[in-house]
């Protein structure tokens, strides 16, 4: 039976200095975390067990250790609600603490752009006067430049990787056609690519590889990093590079949780060969055609379009659910599946309310009419970057929402709260309250151990392997009796 899928968001914000000819994308990035974090206790995230470069095809190279966040001096903070915010590749990122369902991931990615939004608030009171900082949860600068949105699931050691691969290529090609975040124009040398306005996806151009380790050059659509930060005899981490970082929510909520569904149904081996003939491309020429009557070759011969193998997936979805796994979370999920590839089939243009694509190429569409603009006006890019500002008193995205143009599945209530605590149903919870607690004891911390000094000869390193145990459930009585991290301990060990 498959194993439940905790899962994680981890997002790459683009940043920049408007009007601040020697910007500094590093420098600004540790500015934000580091006045975000203001009185917070630094822990210090523990590298020891992790293990970036093996690979689940068997094999680990061997090479000089490169130098980490903390030896470089860059900010790293480990937030009060399990989330880690902290540099990478030049930018600020926010990975979301450890959630068991797709509506609980949903208010832990939205409470990561409120995260963002909170940092330029606090930046902007000591930068100098006519200098500022944009934060756009987007994935391209445009200018060649693709930053990522990462998504981790759980899933079970004893599933051949190779499993996985076949089953999850022809998902990952074909999903954009819910999940792509939309962009002007096309940023991939193929000529085909020449006539290209607009597109599904940001990140798809970028993606020339079917299989590999890489993430930032040759991105494959199947990402083999092998960390599972959990039990490693038990557990894989799926490290999904392929997906955009969505604005609407219900783009978030079907990437996530469609992609769960299939993940257990390729556990439980429940799904017939869909492979395509040649993922990569079919990946490039399903983002250019907005209008999704595009086909691509199977391996079997036939031609079908993203919607129709959607359709296919879906289908064996019911079939599943109904007899595997009937939950409530699995039936909503289902649901609006269902009713977005109905509406696709349709007239794609239904659904600005609920897929980022489409409310973008909307707005643009409204902005080209108003202003009798040719899709290569300039105008039209910038329009494209606006849609992704996380103030919500300037972005785009956010002045749909104040239009109530946009589906919302979550409320504002759960995103504050989630600002500041973790979930209840994951180790996060235990990792998070901890922090908020026990503070001063903790000498570091990493999504799987928390490392205590209780005044003892030794650390305390307690182990988190099992990404659902450490839940409020678990560990509330604990820690209300536990009045200081040595009294925790020696809890955990009674």
């Amino acid at each position: 039976m498959a194993i439940p899928k905790a899962m994680g968001i981890e997002t790459e914000y683009g940043i920049s200095g408007p009007g601040t000819p020697d910007f500094n994308p590093v420098l600004a990035s540790s500015l934000l975390i580091n006045s975000y974090a203001g009185n917070l206790r630094r822990i210090r995230w523990d590298y020891e067990q992790e293990s970036p470069l093996r690979d689940a095809r068997g094999f680990e190279p061997v090479q000089e250790r490169e130098p980490n966040e903390e030896d470089l001096g860059l900010a790293n903070v480990i937030l009060p609600n399990g989330a880690r915010y902290y540099v990478d590749h030049a930018h600020p990122e926010y990975s979301t603490p450890e959630c068991a369902t797709p509506r609980d991931l949903v208010i832990h990615d939205k409470a990561g752009e409120r995260v963002l939004e909170k940092s330029l608030e606090l930046v902007q009171q000591v930068l100098p006067p006519g200098e500022r900082i944009a934060i756009y949860k987007n994935n391209t600068d445009g200018k060649g430049n693709s930053y990522g949105c990462h998504e981790n699931y759980l899933v079970d050691r004893r599933t051949p990787f190779a499993s996985i691969v076949r089953d999850l290529m022809p998902f990952f090609v074909t999903r954009q056609v819910y999940t792509g975040a939309g962009k002007v124009a096309a940023e991939s040398s193929h000529a085909d690519a020449e006539h290209v306005v607009y597109q599904l996806s940001q990140r798809a151009d970028f993606f020339e590889a079917e299989i590999g380790l890489e993430t930032t050059l040759k991105r494959p659509i199947i990402n083999t990093r092998d960390e599972p930060h959990a039990d490693p005899e038990k557990y894989r981490r799926l490290h999904v590079i392929v997906g955009d970082a969505n604005m609407c929510e219900t783009s978030t909520f079907l990437k996530l949780g469609t992609t769960a569904l299939v993940l257990k149904m390729i556990e439980d081996e429940f799904l017939p060969d869909l492979s395509l003939d040649n993922p990569v491309s079919a990946l490039h020429i399903i983002s250019w055609d907005p209008s999704l009557k595009t086909t691509v070759a199977m391996a079997d011969g036939r031609q079908v379009s993203a919607v129709e193998l959607q359709w296919e997936y879906l289908d064996h979805a019911k079939k599943y659910a109904k007899e595997h796994d009937p939950t409530p979370a699995n039936i909503d999920v289902l649901q609006r599946w269902e009713a977005t590839l109905t509406a696709l089939e349709e007239d794609p243009m239904n659904l600005a309310r609920e897929v980022d694509w489409v409310a973008k190429y909307r707005l643009l569409e409204a902005y080209r009419e108003r202003d009798a603009l040719d899709w290569g006006d300039p105008k039209l890019a910038l329009i494209d970057l606006q849609y992704h500002d996380v103030r919500r008193d300037r972005g785009l995205y956010y002045k749909l929402v104040a239009g109530g143009k946009v589906e919302r599945l979550v409320t504002e209530a759960e995103i504050e709260l989630a600002v500041g605590q973790p979930p209840e149903d994951t180790r996060a919870y235990f990792r998070g309250n901890c922090i908020q607690k026990y503070p001063d004891s903790i000498m570091a911390a990493s999504w799987d151990s928390v490392i205590f000094e209780t005044g003892r000869e030794a650390l305390q390193r307690v182990p988190m392997r099992e990404p659902l145990r450490g839940t409020r459930e678990h560990v509330e009585d604990l820690l209300a009796q536990a009045e200081d991290a040595a009294a925790l301990v020696d809890l955990l060990r009674s």
